[in-house]
């Protein structure tokens, strides 16, 4: 780093409110797909800038940027080569600082992805490490000695497929990448490497981002004995990787998931609390036992604000499903605080995720919509969520990930969440860039574009305006406690509760219409205009299919 680099732009908000992410919606922007500014092709920084206006016109607290670091874009970004500067694809640092600035006149907090379990492997403290076994970065990354055999060190898998080690000619062991090879682990055992994360962290908090979202939370530290990782015998790959993929043949006990990681997030929770109201959302990726370590990570007030897991961005549908994984949350979570997501850059659309449960997407996107925002806690968007996209069907010529690469036919990857932002229907390109995109704009997106479906009644981006004013209006829906009744049929079912008012949630997540009884004794209020069928007939309410029905529950009579 030089000290030009280093000297902020003082563009951080004093905020009104510290606990401003209890309860926020965060919209997560995808840089290389969101607006093209300079017609390469590819999404930058100015062209979010000229669009957050129509975030916060939308209704959102927060915009999280995918990295924009500089990088050699083997991952997409997911690569770091310098954690202190922007790609020149994505602009400057003062494009950046102009985002911030931007965003902070209107009233939009800033989250920036950090993804520091790897690095890339053009970084310099990888090549510097790599260099010899005695030098002074020399365990920064984790190195180990070849089997007798020449073998790697242990059975551990990579994500991204075989083995999550590569041999180094310069040092001749093998070094640990739980993604790409081009992806080499950072060594979580040194005190050095936590330093020096810990630095880049500041860099950017100086410069005025309210907060992170933390790529990969729990794979920071490794079993020091590099013990083998036992089969997965329960059967089930849970939200780890597709079937295809032989990653989710082990149980992953040893390459992840390890004690120390909470004295790190308590070492970099002090750093955050130096700065009144930043903020942190760890993504925690395992497919058994992510919600136990997301009430972990995030209990106490000393770690992390909150986190999120795959568990809600997969295939698991319905009541049973939804109960069943937020009651683990809220049964282990101590009072910590969670962040739910049915979309994102990783996975297939929710649309398109759930196309088989009804015949009307539009339908499912409203109440999708009004679910994940009447769940406690708070919720991240996809880009392209709120127009209801689909995801998209992309030849193989077209994909780019190497993880779709990989795996084709029988997993696609990741390109088609990844394609760019409708904008303008008849616009080259839905108005995403005037130069052919790095991914096609798919024909069925541009019904779907933004100026389609501004002011129009009844579509999906008004329901998401809708309801998010509802909800910010609503301080039993942003802040307050949540209990599951009884239901029956696919009927999700809750009360929210805050300082003396109580509100009930019912969601029908058939394809079919369905009843459900009022608890004894209580008396509701329905709540009007959200744009949904359901209704109250005495002691019951009806359901239409893929319905929902919010109500005020009246104090009982003195």
């Amino acid at each position: 780093m030089t000290s030009k680099r280093l000297s902020p732009k003082p563009t951080q908000i004093a905020a009104q409110d510290p606990d401003w992410w209890r309860g926020a919606v965060i919209y997560q922007v995808y840089p290389r797909s969101f607006q093209d500014s300079n017609d390469d092709g590819i999404g930058d920084l100015k062209g979010i800038t000229s669009r957050l206006a129509y975030l916060a016109d939308l209704g959102v607290d927060a915009v999280w940027l995918s990295p924009i670091f500089t990088s050699p874009m083997k991952d997409f970004g997911y690569d770091i080569s310098d954690y202190c500067d922007v790609d020149p694809i994505f602009g400057t640092i003062a494009d950046f600082d102009d985002l911030v600035a931007e965003a902070h006149r209107l009233g939009l907090k800033v989250m920036i992805d950090q993804v520091i379990s790897h690095t890339a492997d053009v970084h310099p403290w990888f090549a510097e490490s790599r260099a010899s076994r005695d030098n002074d970065k020399a365990d920064w990354y984790v190195w180990a000695d070849a089997n007798p055999d020449g073998t790697p060190p242990n059975n551990w898998l990579s994500v991204f497929g075989g083995s999550a080690w590569e041999w180094d000619t310069r040092r001749c062991q093998y070094y640990l990448h739980n993604f790409l090879t081009s992806q080499p682990d950072l060594n979580y055992h040194s005190s050095e490497v936590q330093a020096a994360i810990l630095d880049t962290v500041r860099f950017w908090l100086e410069r005025g981002v309210d907060g992170f979202r933390m790529d990969t939370v729990n794979y920071y530290f490794h079993d020091q004995r590099l013990r083998d990782n036992p089969p997965n015998t329960t059967g089930g790959f849970g939200a780890d990787a597709p079937e295809v993929n032989p990653y989710g043949h082990q149980d992953h006990i040893h390459d992840k998931n390890q004690p120390e990681n909470l004295k790190f997030l308590k070492r970099f929770r002090s750093l955050l609390n130096e700065y009144p109201g930043a903020a942190a959302v760890g993504e925690v990726g395992d497919g058994k036992r992510s919600i136990e370590l997301m009430a972990a990570y995030t209990s106490g007030g000393d770690k992390l604000h909150m986190c999120y897991t795959f568990d809600l961005l997969g295939d698991g549908y319905g009541r049973e499903f939804l109960t069943s994984t937020i009651g683990r949350f809220e049964a282990g979570s101590k009072g910590s605080w969670p962040c739910w997501a049915f979309s994102n850059h990783d996975v297939p659309r929710a649309i398109s995720r759930f196309a088989s449960r009804s015949a009307d997407p539009k339908r499912l996107a409203k109440v999708l919509c009004a679910l994940l925002l009447s769940l406690r806690g708070s919720v991240c968007l996809y880009q392209g969520e709120e127009l209801g996209l689909t995801e998209a069907e992309l030849a193989f010529e077209d994909l780019v990930d190497p993880y779709g690469i990989r795996f084709w036919p029988e997993f696609k990857g990741r390109d088609g969440c990844r394609t760019p932002m409708v904008w303008t229907e008849g616009a080259v390109n839905g108005g995403f860039s005037g130069a052919r995109p790095w991914l096609p704009v798919p024909a069925e997106h541009l019904p779907l574009a933004v100026d389609r479906q501004t002011g129009q009644p009844g579509s999906i981006l008004e329901h998401f305006r809708s309801f998010l004013a509802f909800r910010r209006q609503t301080p039993v829906l942003v802040k307050g406690d949540v209990e599951f009744i009884e239901a029956e049929h696919e009927t999700v079912a809750f009360v929210r509760r805050h300082e003396g008012k109580e509100m009930l949630c019912l969601f029908n997540l058939a394809d079919v219409p369905v009843t459900f009884v009022l608890p004894k004794g209580m008396k509701v209020s329905p709540i009007g205009d959200l744009g949904f069928d359901g209704r109250q007939v005495g002691d019951e309410v009806a359901l239409e299919r893929i319905d929902a029905f919010l109500a005020w529950i009246e104090p009982p009579a003195a």
